[in-house]
């Protein structure tokens, strides 16, 4: 999609608001009073591999520097919880939460599923599949789940009802891993840029929201990677240029 189309469509409503310490910063989409905020985790952009969010927690890893996960918070007006998933820091890749529910791995540990299930009160089960890295085969809103091929059918049933969404199995632009290539909360979606217009229709169907184009992080078209979003704003990776964020200020306009 050309840089020139969306400066067109979408320059009444971006706005820069200020800067921030720590290298991050802060645009607003006035419309719907949704901030998306430049930010790093452990010194990268990619904070989408080690948090996990929904409208009232977000997941941060044992050992995240206190008041980084509270200014984190902050952005994302929700509170904190810290936690391992299956003994490692990578929770948005291996972990799946929506308002609704959360979707442990089965190699997490009994601890950390007490824990969010005392931290969240949500519908918390385990999915036990051979494929521990959930979050990079399982995309969910609060409407709807793309759920990887990699996943077996008899699973569907348990994802439908820890997450309480419609779900269907599908590839996108050829990849198996769809959680790492379309982001999606209920003001809308970004997917990878590639995929066709067909599966984007029916991605948009069941999940019930706009789905868009979009890269992050200066290119990168493994969205998940480098975007942290719920119902409030959306926080991505320092790296992430003017043109992307206005692709995402379209996809999440509501």
């Amino acid at each position: 999609m050309e840089t020139k189309f969306l400066v067109d469509r979408l320059s009444l409503i971006i706005t820069l608001f200020f800067k921030f310490p720590l290298g991050s910063y802060r645009f607003g989409i006035d419309r719907f009073s949704m901030d998306i905020i430049k930010y790093n985790v452990y010194s990268g952009p990619n904070i989408g591999l080690y948090t996990a969010v929904n409208d009232k927690q977000v997941f941060v890893p044992n050992g995240f520097a206190k008041t980084t996960a509270k200014k984190l918070a902050s952005y994302l007006d929700v509170d904190t919880v810290f936690t391992s998933m299956a003994n490692t820091r990578l929770l948005g890749v291996m972990m799946v939460i929506n308002n609704q529910g959360v979707l442990l791995p089965s190699n997490a540990s009994q601890h950390e599923y007490d824990l969010i299930k005392k931290s969240t009160g949500l519908n918390v089960d385990v999915l036990d599949s051979k494929h521990n890295a959930l979050g990079n085969l399982i995309c969910a809103n609060d409407k709807g789940a793309i759920v990887s091929p990699m996943i077996p059918k008899e699973k569907m049933k348990k994802i439908e009802d820890v997450l309480g969404v419609e779900v269907i199995q599908k590839k996108v632009a050829g990849y198996h891993q769809v959680g790492v290539v379309i982001v999606a909360t209920m003001q809308g979606g970004v997917i990878h840029p590639e995929a066709d217009e067909d599966d984007i229709k029916i991605i948009s169907n069941v999940l019930g929201v706009n789905i868009e184009p979009a890269t992050i992080n200066g290119g990168v078209p493994y969205v998940h990677s480098g975007i942290l979003a719920n119902n409030h704003n959306m926080v991505v990776g320092s790296h992430t240029a003017g043109p992307e964020i206005m692709m995402l200020t379209r996809a999440f306009s509501g």
